[in-house]
Parts: structure tokens; C-alpha cells; sequence
């Protein structure tokens, strides 16, 4: 599984994307393995928990709101934490 980390979540996360040998587990389940691999970035950015808390995300570039999603190994997901401008 590739998970791909924009903005604040990248901050948290420290990278850009990652590849996960996991699954099938929910998208509740991914959340909750980040959340603890990331626990408290060196930047002083908020932790990764935090971040997942206020964002989106795309499985497969389609949206996903359902935390009991079925994911599989080949999927993509995206973490995409609210942006501010205009």
C-alpha cells in the first residue's frame, strides 16, 4: 500500500510517501498504525494524530469517509489535511 502525505501531514510524518506491506485493514486501522508510528515530529509540528483527525482522504484518488473502508496492499492512499488560501 502507498501512502502519500501532503502538507501538515507530511510535516508530521517527516516524508513524502511511504509503502506499507499491510493489509487488507480498514482505513480506521491504517490511521490508527500512523498515528502510533508517528507519535511526535522533531519539526514541532503537530503530531501525525492530530493532523489525521482534520483530513480527507483519497483511496485510489476517489474520496474516502467510511473508516471501515477495506484496504488492500495495492492501494493508494492519500492524506490530505486541510489547506488554507484562497
Amino acid at each position: 500500500m502507498l501512502i502519500r502525505y501532503f502538507g501538515a501531514a507530511k510535516a508530521a510524518a517527516g516524508i513524502e510517501e511511504e509503502h506499507l506491506d499491510e493489509g487488507p485493514l480498514t482505513l480506521a486501522e491504517l490511521t490508527e498504525k500512523l498515528s502510533v508510528r508517528y507519535p511526535s515530529p522533531a519539526t514541532g509540528a503537530p503530531a501525525l494524530a492530530t493532523v489525521i483527525a482534520r483530513s480527507t482522504f483519497l483511496v485510489n484518488e476517489t474520496a474516502a469517509r467510511n473508516p471501515d473502508l477495506l484496504l488492500q496492499r495495492d492501494d493508494v492512499v492519500d492524506i490530505l489535511p486541510p489547506f488554507a488560501g484562497g
